[in-house]
């Protein structure tokens, strides 16, 4: 842990300081050793000792984030497979999938869209949460689709997780009852100033022309065409989501508050966007 204190690491990828961090990175590499209970005086080998070296290495160095070194991430409580194809998972939308969106929802949703899905994580578990529905993620990127159909397979869902290349909507078909999606909001200009640890994630799954708008401005656009009479859309959009607010004073969007902490998520019924 000093060594990452030493190394002005950023935090921010699952974890906001090094204890959290170096205990994370000690966990993962004992687990992929096959040692899933751990105590104070649990004997770490050589090859333990030799892994988390190098991974130590790396993450101060090249300064990796510690998802992709150990290739996961979690979600929701769940576990997802991460590699560099996708963005590491950590969008407030968890805390609403894991209160099952009560009571934002009148209904269960049978059908579920994840749009700009990267590793799936948010369709997954929203499949997990909702048994009986059918969900679709959607991509741009066919990389990201491939992180998405190995955490499909890692959760046996193939029956009802489908994916689909997907410019926004643009190979879309078919209505849903929720539309979520955590798009890319951030402005080229404020991507150039990020920390290292961000220049290792797909630049695809986070910057938005349009300081940041264009592509969420996008979904609210054409959203209405792809719910039901009764669906609603929980759009992401970060820190943008006060200049989002301004620019679009007729919507009546709902700003959603999260008890561990994020902002920046909207709810709209399917009768309160644009196209409706």
């Amino acid at each position: 842990m000093t060594r990452m204190e030493q190394a002005d690491l950023f935090y921010g990828h699952g974890t906001d300081n090094p204890g959290s961090e170096a205990q994370w990175l000690l966990l993962g590499v004992l687990a992929q050793a096959g040692i899933n209970e751990v105590a104070d005086d649990t004997p770490l080998d050589a090859v333990c000792l030799e892994r988390l070296e190098t991974l130590l290495q790396r993450r101060i160095h090249e300064r990796i984030p510690v998802a992709y070194l150990l290739h996961e991430a979690w979600f929701a409580g769940l576990a997802f497979f991460v590699d560099e194809r996708v963005l590491v998972p950590r969008s407030p939308i968890a805390e609403l999938i894991e209160n099952r969106f009560d009571p934002l929802l009148n209904a269960e949703p049978a059908t579920i869209l994840d749009l700009c899905c990267g590793s799936g994580c948010i369709g997954i578990a929203c499949a997990l949460a909702f048994p009986d529905s059918r969900v679709v993620l959607a991509d741009i990127s066919p990389e990201a689709l491939e992180v998405a159909r190995i955490n499909i397979e890692k959760y046996d869902l193939q029956d009802r997780v489908t994916t689909v290349q997907s410019d926004l909507f643009a190979g879309v078909s078919g209505v849903f009852d929720l539309i979520v999606s955590n798009p890319p909001y951030v402005p080229a200009d404020e991507y150039r100033e990020l920390p290292d640890e961000y220049w290792q994630e797909p630049q695809l799954g986070l910057v938005s022309s349009g300081e940041g708008l264009d592509i969420p401005r996008q979904i609210l656009a054409q959203s209405a065409d792809f719910l039901t009479r009764e669906g609603h859309l929980i759009l992401e959009t970060g820190y943008t989501w006060q200049a989002l607010d301004a620019s679009e004073p007729d919507l009546p969007f709902l700003w959603l508050d999260f008890e561990y902490g994020g902002e920046g998520v909207c709810l709209l019924s399917r009768d309160q966007l644009p196209a409706a």
